[in-house]
């Protein structure tokens, strides 16, 4: 079944191996080392981002971090006037964490507020901190989450029919105003590739969102063929069920040293990976191994990566858009 189902998807192109990737930014919310957390700051990267030509605006989401890590909704709101027309998405958000009908109302306002552009990637979270912060068992997350899904899209519905679950009930809620986009924001779902969290994203999801440093290239491609299976069988248009890949953390610049420096002090402390797999997955360095780095991801299918700098935000937009962008042209 498998192989057939394969060969069938491969026939029709929904490989599009060669296709144009495009580019979202995430508002530096993370605190790397000497971060300033200011409105100024987040307004100007919001702004540039925009003048660049990235796509997308996403926001993450931690309750406790083992660096200090500001709000996203409340940072995403906070630039809504000064996102021009790229989408605002989360990636992901965590509505098992926050509660999904308080996660629903302040996602759906930005979605009104926006004139429908927001795009809500979801997930479990992979900090146990942060279900301690909250006390909720760590163990419940992923069930869950398959019921906070449904919960959030009962909410933004009109007409769909009260969801009552083991953990969640929208019985006797009407949250108004309902969201700007009709039934609500896309929910995409976010997995590292697992099949079970593919299986998920193919059940639940309007798109998969992957983590950059939570794969290859290789892994990407082997993962997403499968998912387009997945989504066949759901019933869903494999063509027409979209992807990206976040947390693409990096640093651009051609002197070895100041690239040694921002990875040992700023990266790998922060984002608890073997060293290995940091180095071989985040690009910090020149533009050309970035760009190279990416050229594998959208010849393995990746269609939006969300790029995240971990220090001179502004600069660092700027230098990805003037020497890593256009060697990903066609």
């Amino acid at each position: 079944m498998f192989r057939s189902t394969l060969a069938f998807l491969l026939a029709e192109g929904f490989q599009r191996r060669g296709v144009r990737v495009d580019f979202g930014a995430h508002l530096p919310l993370m605190d790397f080392g000497g971060h300033r957390y200011t409105l100024e700051h987040l307004l100007a990267y919001a702004e540039s981002a925009d003048r660049l030509g990235f796509k997308a605006l996403a926001v993450n989401d931690h309750m406790v971090f083992s660096v200090p890590w500001l709000d996203g909704p409340t940072a995403l709101a906070a630039v809504l006037a000064h996102s021009g027309s790229m989408t605002l998405a989360t990636t992901v958000a965590l509505p098992v964490v926050r509660g999904p009908v308080q996660l629903a109302k302040a996602l759906g306002a930005i979605d009104r507020l926006s004139g429908g552009r927001m795009i809500v990637a979801v997930g479990p979270g992979s900090s146990q901190r942060d279900y301690e912060a909250i006390g909720i068992d760590f163990e419940e997350r992923w069930q869950r989450l398959d019921e906070a899904i449904q919960v959030m899209r009962v909410l933004w519905s009109d007409d769909a029919e009260p969801f009552t679950g083991r953990f969640y009930s929208t019985e006797g809620i009407d949250l108004q105003p309902r969201p700007a986009q009709l039934s609500g924001p896309p929910i995409w779902v976010g997995s590292w590739g697992s099949k079970a969290g593919l299986r998920r994203t193919a059940r639940l999801g309007d798109g998969w969102l992957a983590s950059a440093y939570n794969t290859t290239p290789g892994d990407f491609k082997d993962a997403w063929e499968r998912l387009q299976i997945d989504v066949a069988e759901s019933g869903k248009d494999p063509a027409a069920f979209p992807n990206g890949l976040a947390t693409m953390w990096f640093y651009l610049t051609d002197d070895q040293a100041v690239a040694e420096r921002v990875f040992r002090e700023r990266l790998l402390p922060t984002i608890r990976r073997p060293e290995e797999i940091l180095r071989d997955r985040l690009p910090v360095g020149p533009p050309e191994r970035f760009a190279e780095k990416l050229s594998a991801f959208r010849d393995a299918g990746v269609q939006r990566v969300f790029i995240w700098p971990v220090t001179d935000e502004l600069d660092q937009l700027e230098r990805f858009a003037e020497t890593v962008a256009p060697l990903l042209e066609p």
